[in-house]
């Protein structure tokens, strides 16, 4: 349902009261794809026994020692071979033109990079800079960094269509740094920013990632991966993915997903995914996701679920926007053992607003933490199925129910639960029923994501979240636009405004989710 903006219709008001002076004065100026996982993992390799001792290596250009190019072409259209293959020293590539065709399959094109665009290992170092890098071949990744190899690139475009090809890519320890890339991948298991066996350190700040194939989230961690001040889309896949002992961490990023197609093991959509498929890929322990200062729409689908894991999910003022199913789901799947195979959740939440539900099997566990101005606005186990929840209130936090609730334990800092609003349901303790807060609560704008919002500047982010009297002093600088817009619609049709005057007034009456 449309909302008026607050700032258009303080315009309009202030306009209505001036509008007769200003008429007289002058004008203002892993998915299976074709690789069947035995996890039935999203964007995930195959498993298998091979090892990099007994991989052989072959590229139609080998780099070995310190080397500078600038505006060549590279390229290689035969099946295991990279176009670039950095095996020592520290070479810059500078605007180039990077072709890879020829199909691959098997462990060593995904664990081992035999068959990528460009590879570095051996303690080789690859700065590129700028230009282009295109795979059009199965199992052909873009830009891969395989265990001592370190490869650093920016502003350059990636392109990948087949399955199994992914954008940037570390396994087996590999370090790669990407910064204002864009990044497109057409396949099925594609992820654009993706690890595999082995994992590594994958840093991304800027730039542009989508996915649109099948089991291609944006973001396959099995590894340490940090995004910053990035823009992340996923077409049809998961958005992001961590298996195992392993992390993902946004930082002011801005991710929609749209998980439209179910895929391997899977039977729930769901943007953020956090598992074990137990095909080997990644170690078992706890998964780890991190958010601050971010976007994360959802299309179709949970927002966060998790399953076979311990997880552990930290949240920081996001905007967080649901626009189908349940904001946390934590239950059991076709992954791991039968009986054993829920998910045991530490969920934190600081200076963060988040409105669904959260769904809690009888196998799985709950530990949530509600801190620093925090509200949550939903339900908790409705159905009263959990192993085991336990709740945190901060005395600034908020919890609004939208259906009974039940938790195990509960510590709030206030003793009369006056920052509980039942909204007419009730909250079970351990089975008792307890007293809250009958009053109603009202959420304001910061709740919702405008379709013109883009990614900021981090430490702007930042100074938004920390600094009110800032958002004051901007909303003032631009009132005589607002004023201005207010008068324009007045003079339009004085009918249509006080309809809509009529509209916002009733939508605003009651919070509702």
């Amino acid at each position: 349902m449309k909302k008026i903006n607050k700032k258009l219709f303080l315009g309009m008001l202030i306009s209505s009261i001036s509008l007769p002076l200003i008429v007289m004065a002058a004008p203002p100026e892993k998915p299976s794809g074709d690789n069947n996982a035995p996890g039935g993992a999203p964007g995930s390799a195959p498993g298998g026994n091979s090892s990099s001792a007994n991989i052989s290596y072959s590229g139609a250009t080998t780099i070995s020692s310190n080397t500078t190019e600038s505006s060549k072409t590279y390229k290689s259209t035969t099946g295991g071979q990279n176009a670039i293959l950095a095996s020592g020293g520290t070479s810059t590539l500078n605007t180039c033109t990077i072709t890879k065709s020829g199909d691959s399959s098997g462990d060593d094109a995904d664990f081992y990079g035999t068959n990528a665009a460009v590879l570095s290992y051996n303690g080789a170092t690859l700065n590129i800079k700028g230009g282009s890098i295109t795979t059009n071949g199965s199992h052909a990744n873009a830009v891969f960094a395989y265990g001592k190899g370190v490869i650093n690139i920016s502003d350059a475009s990636i392109s990948t269509t087949s399955n199994n090809s992914g954008g940037v890519m570390v396994t087996g320890g590999g370090t790669l740094n990407a910064t204002n890339l864009t990044v497109d991948t057409k396949g099925n298991s594609s992820a654009a920013i993706r690890s595999d066996r082995g994992g590594g350190d994958l840093t991304v700040t800027g730039g542009s990632y989508v996915t649109s194939g099948t089991g291609s989230p944006v973001i396959y961690s099995t590894a340490n991966i940090v995004v910053n001040n990035a823009t992340l889309t996923s077409n049809s896949s998961e958005g992001a993915v961590v298996e195992g002992a392993n992390s993902i961490t946004l930082n002011n990023v801005k991710l929609t997903d749209t998980n439209d197609t179910l895929n391997g093991n899977s039977e729930t959509y769901k943007n953020i995914f956090l598992y074990q498929s137990m095909s080997g890929d990644a170690s078992e322990g706890t998964a780890s996701f991190t958010s601050k200062n971010s976007q994360i729409i959802t299309n179709k689908g949970d927002t966060i679920f998790v399953t076979n894991t311990t997880a552990t999910i930290n949240l920081e003022n996001n905007k967080i926007v649901n626009n189908d199913g349940d904001f946390l789901r934590i239950q059991k799947g076709k992954w791991g053992n039968s009986g054993s195979n829920g998910g045991n959740v530490t969920l934190t939440m600081t200076n963060q607003k988040v409105s669904g539900g959260i769904v809690v099997d009888s196998i799985s566990t709950l530990d949530m933490i509600v801190k620093s101005g925090s509200v949550f606005a939903g339900s908790i186990d409705n159905e009263n199925t959990a192993k085991k929840v336990s709740l945190t209130l901060s005395s600034d936090s908020v919890l609004y129910l939208t259906k009974d609730s039940y938790v195990d334990s509960l510590t709030n800092e206030v003793e009369d639960n006056s920052n509980i609003y039942l909204n007419g349901h009730k909250l079970y303790v351990n089975g008792k029923e307890v007293s809250g807060n009958n009053g109603t609560y009202t959420l304001d704008d910061s709740w919702e994501i405008d379709e013109d919002d883009t990614v900021e500047d981090e430490t702007e982010s930042k100074d938004k979240s920390s600094s009110k009297s800032s958002n004051t002093e901007k909303d003032n600088n631009n009132i005589f636009y607002y004023i201005a817009g207010g008068s324009a619609l007045l003079i339009i049709g004085a009918t249509s405004v006080v309809l809509l005057i009529k509209k916002h007034k009733k939508e605003n009456q009651k919070f509702d989710i």
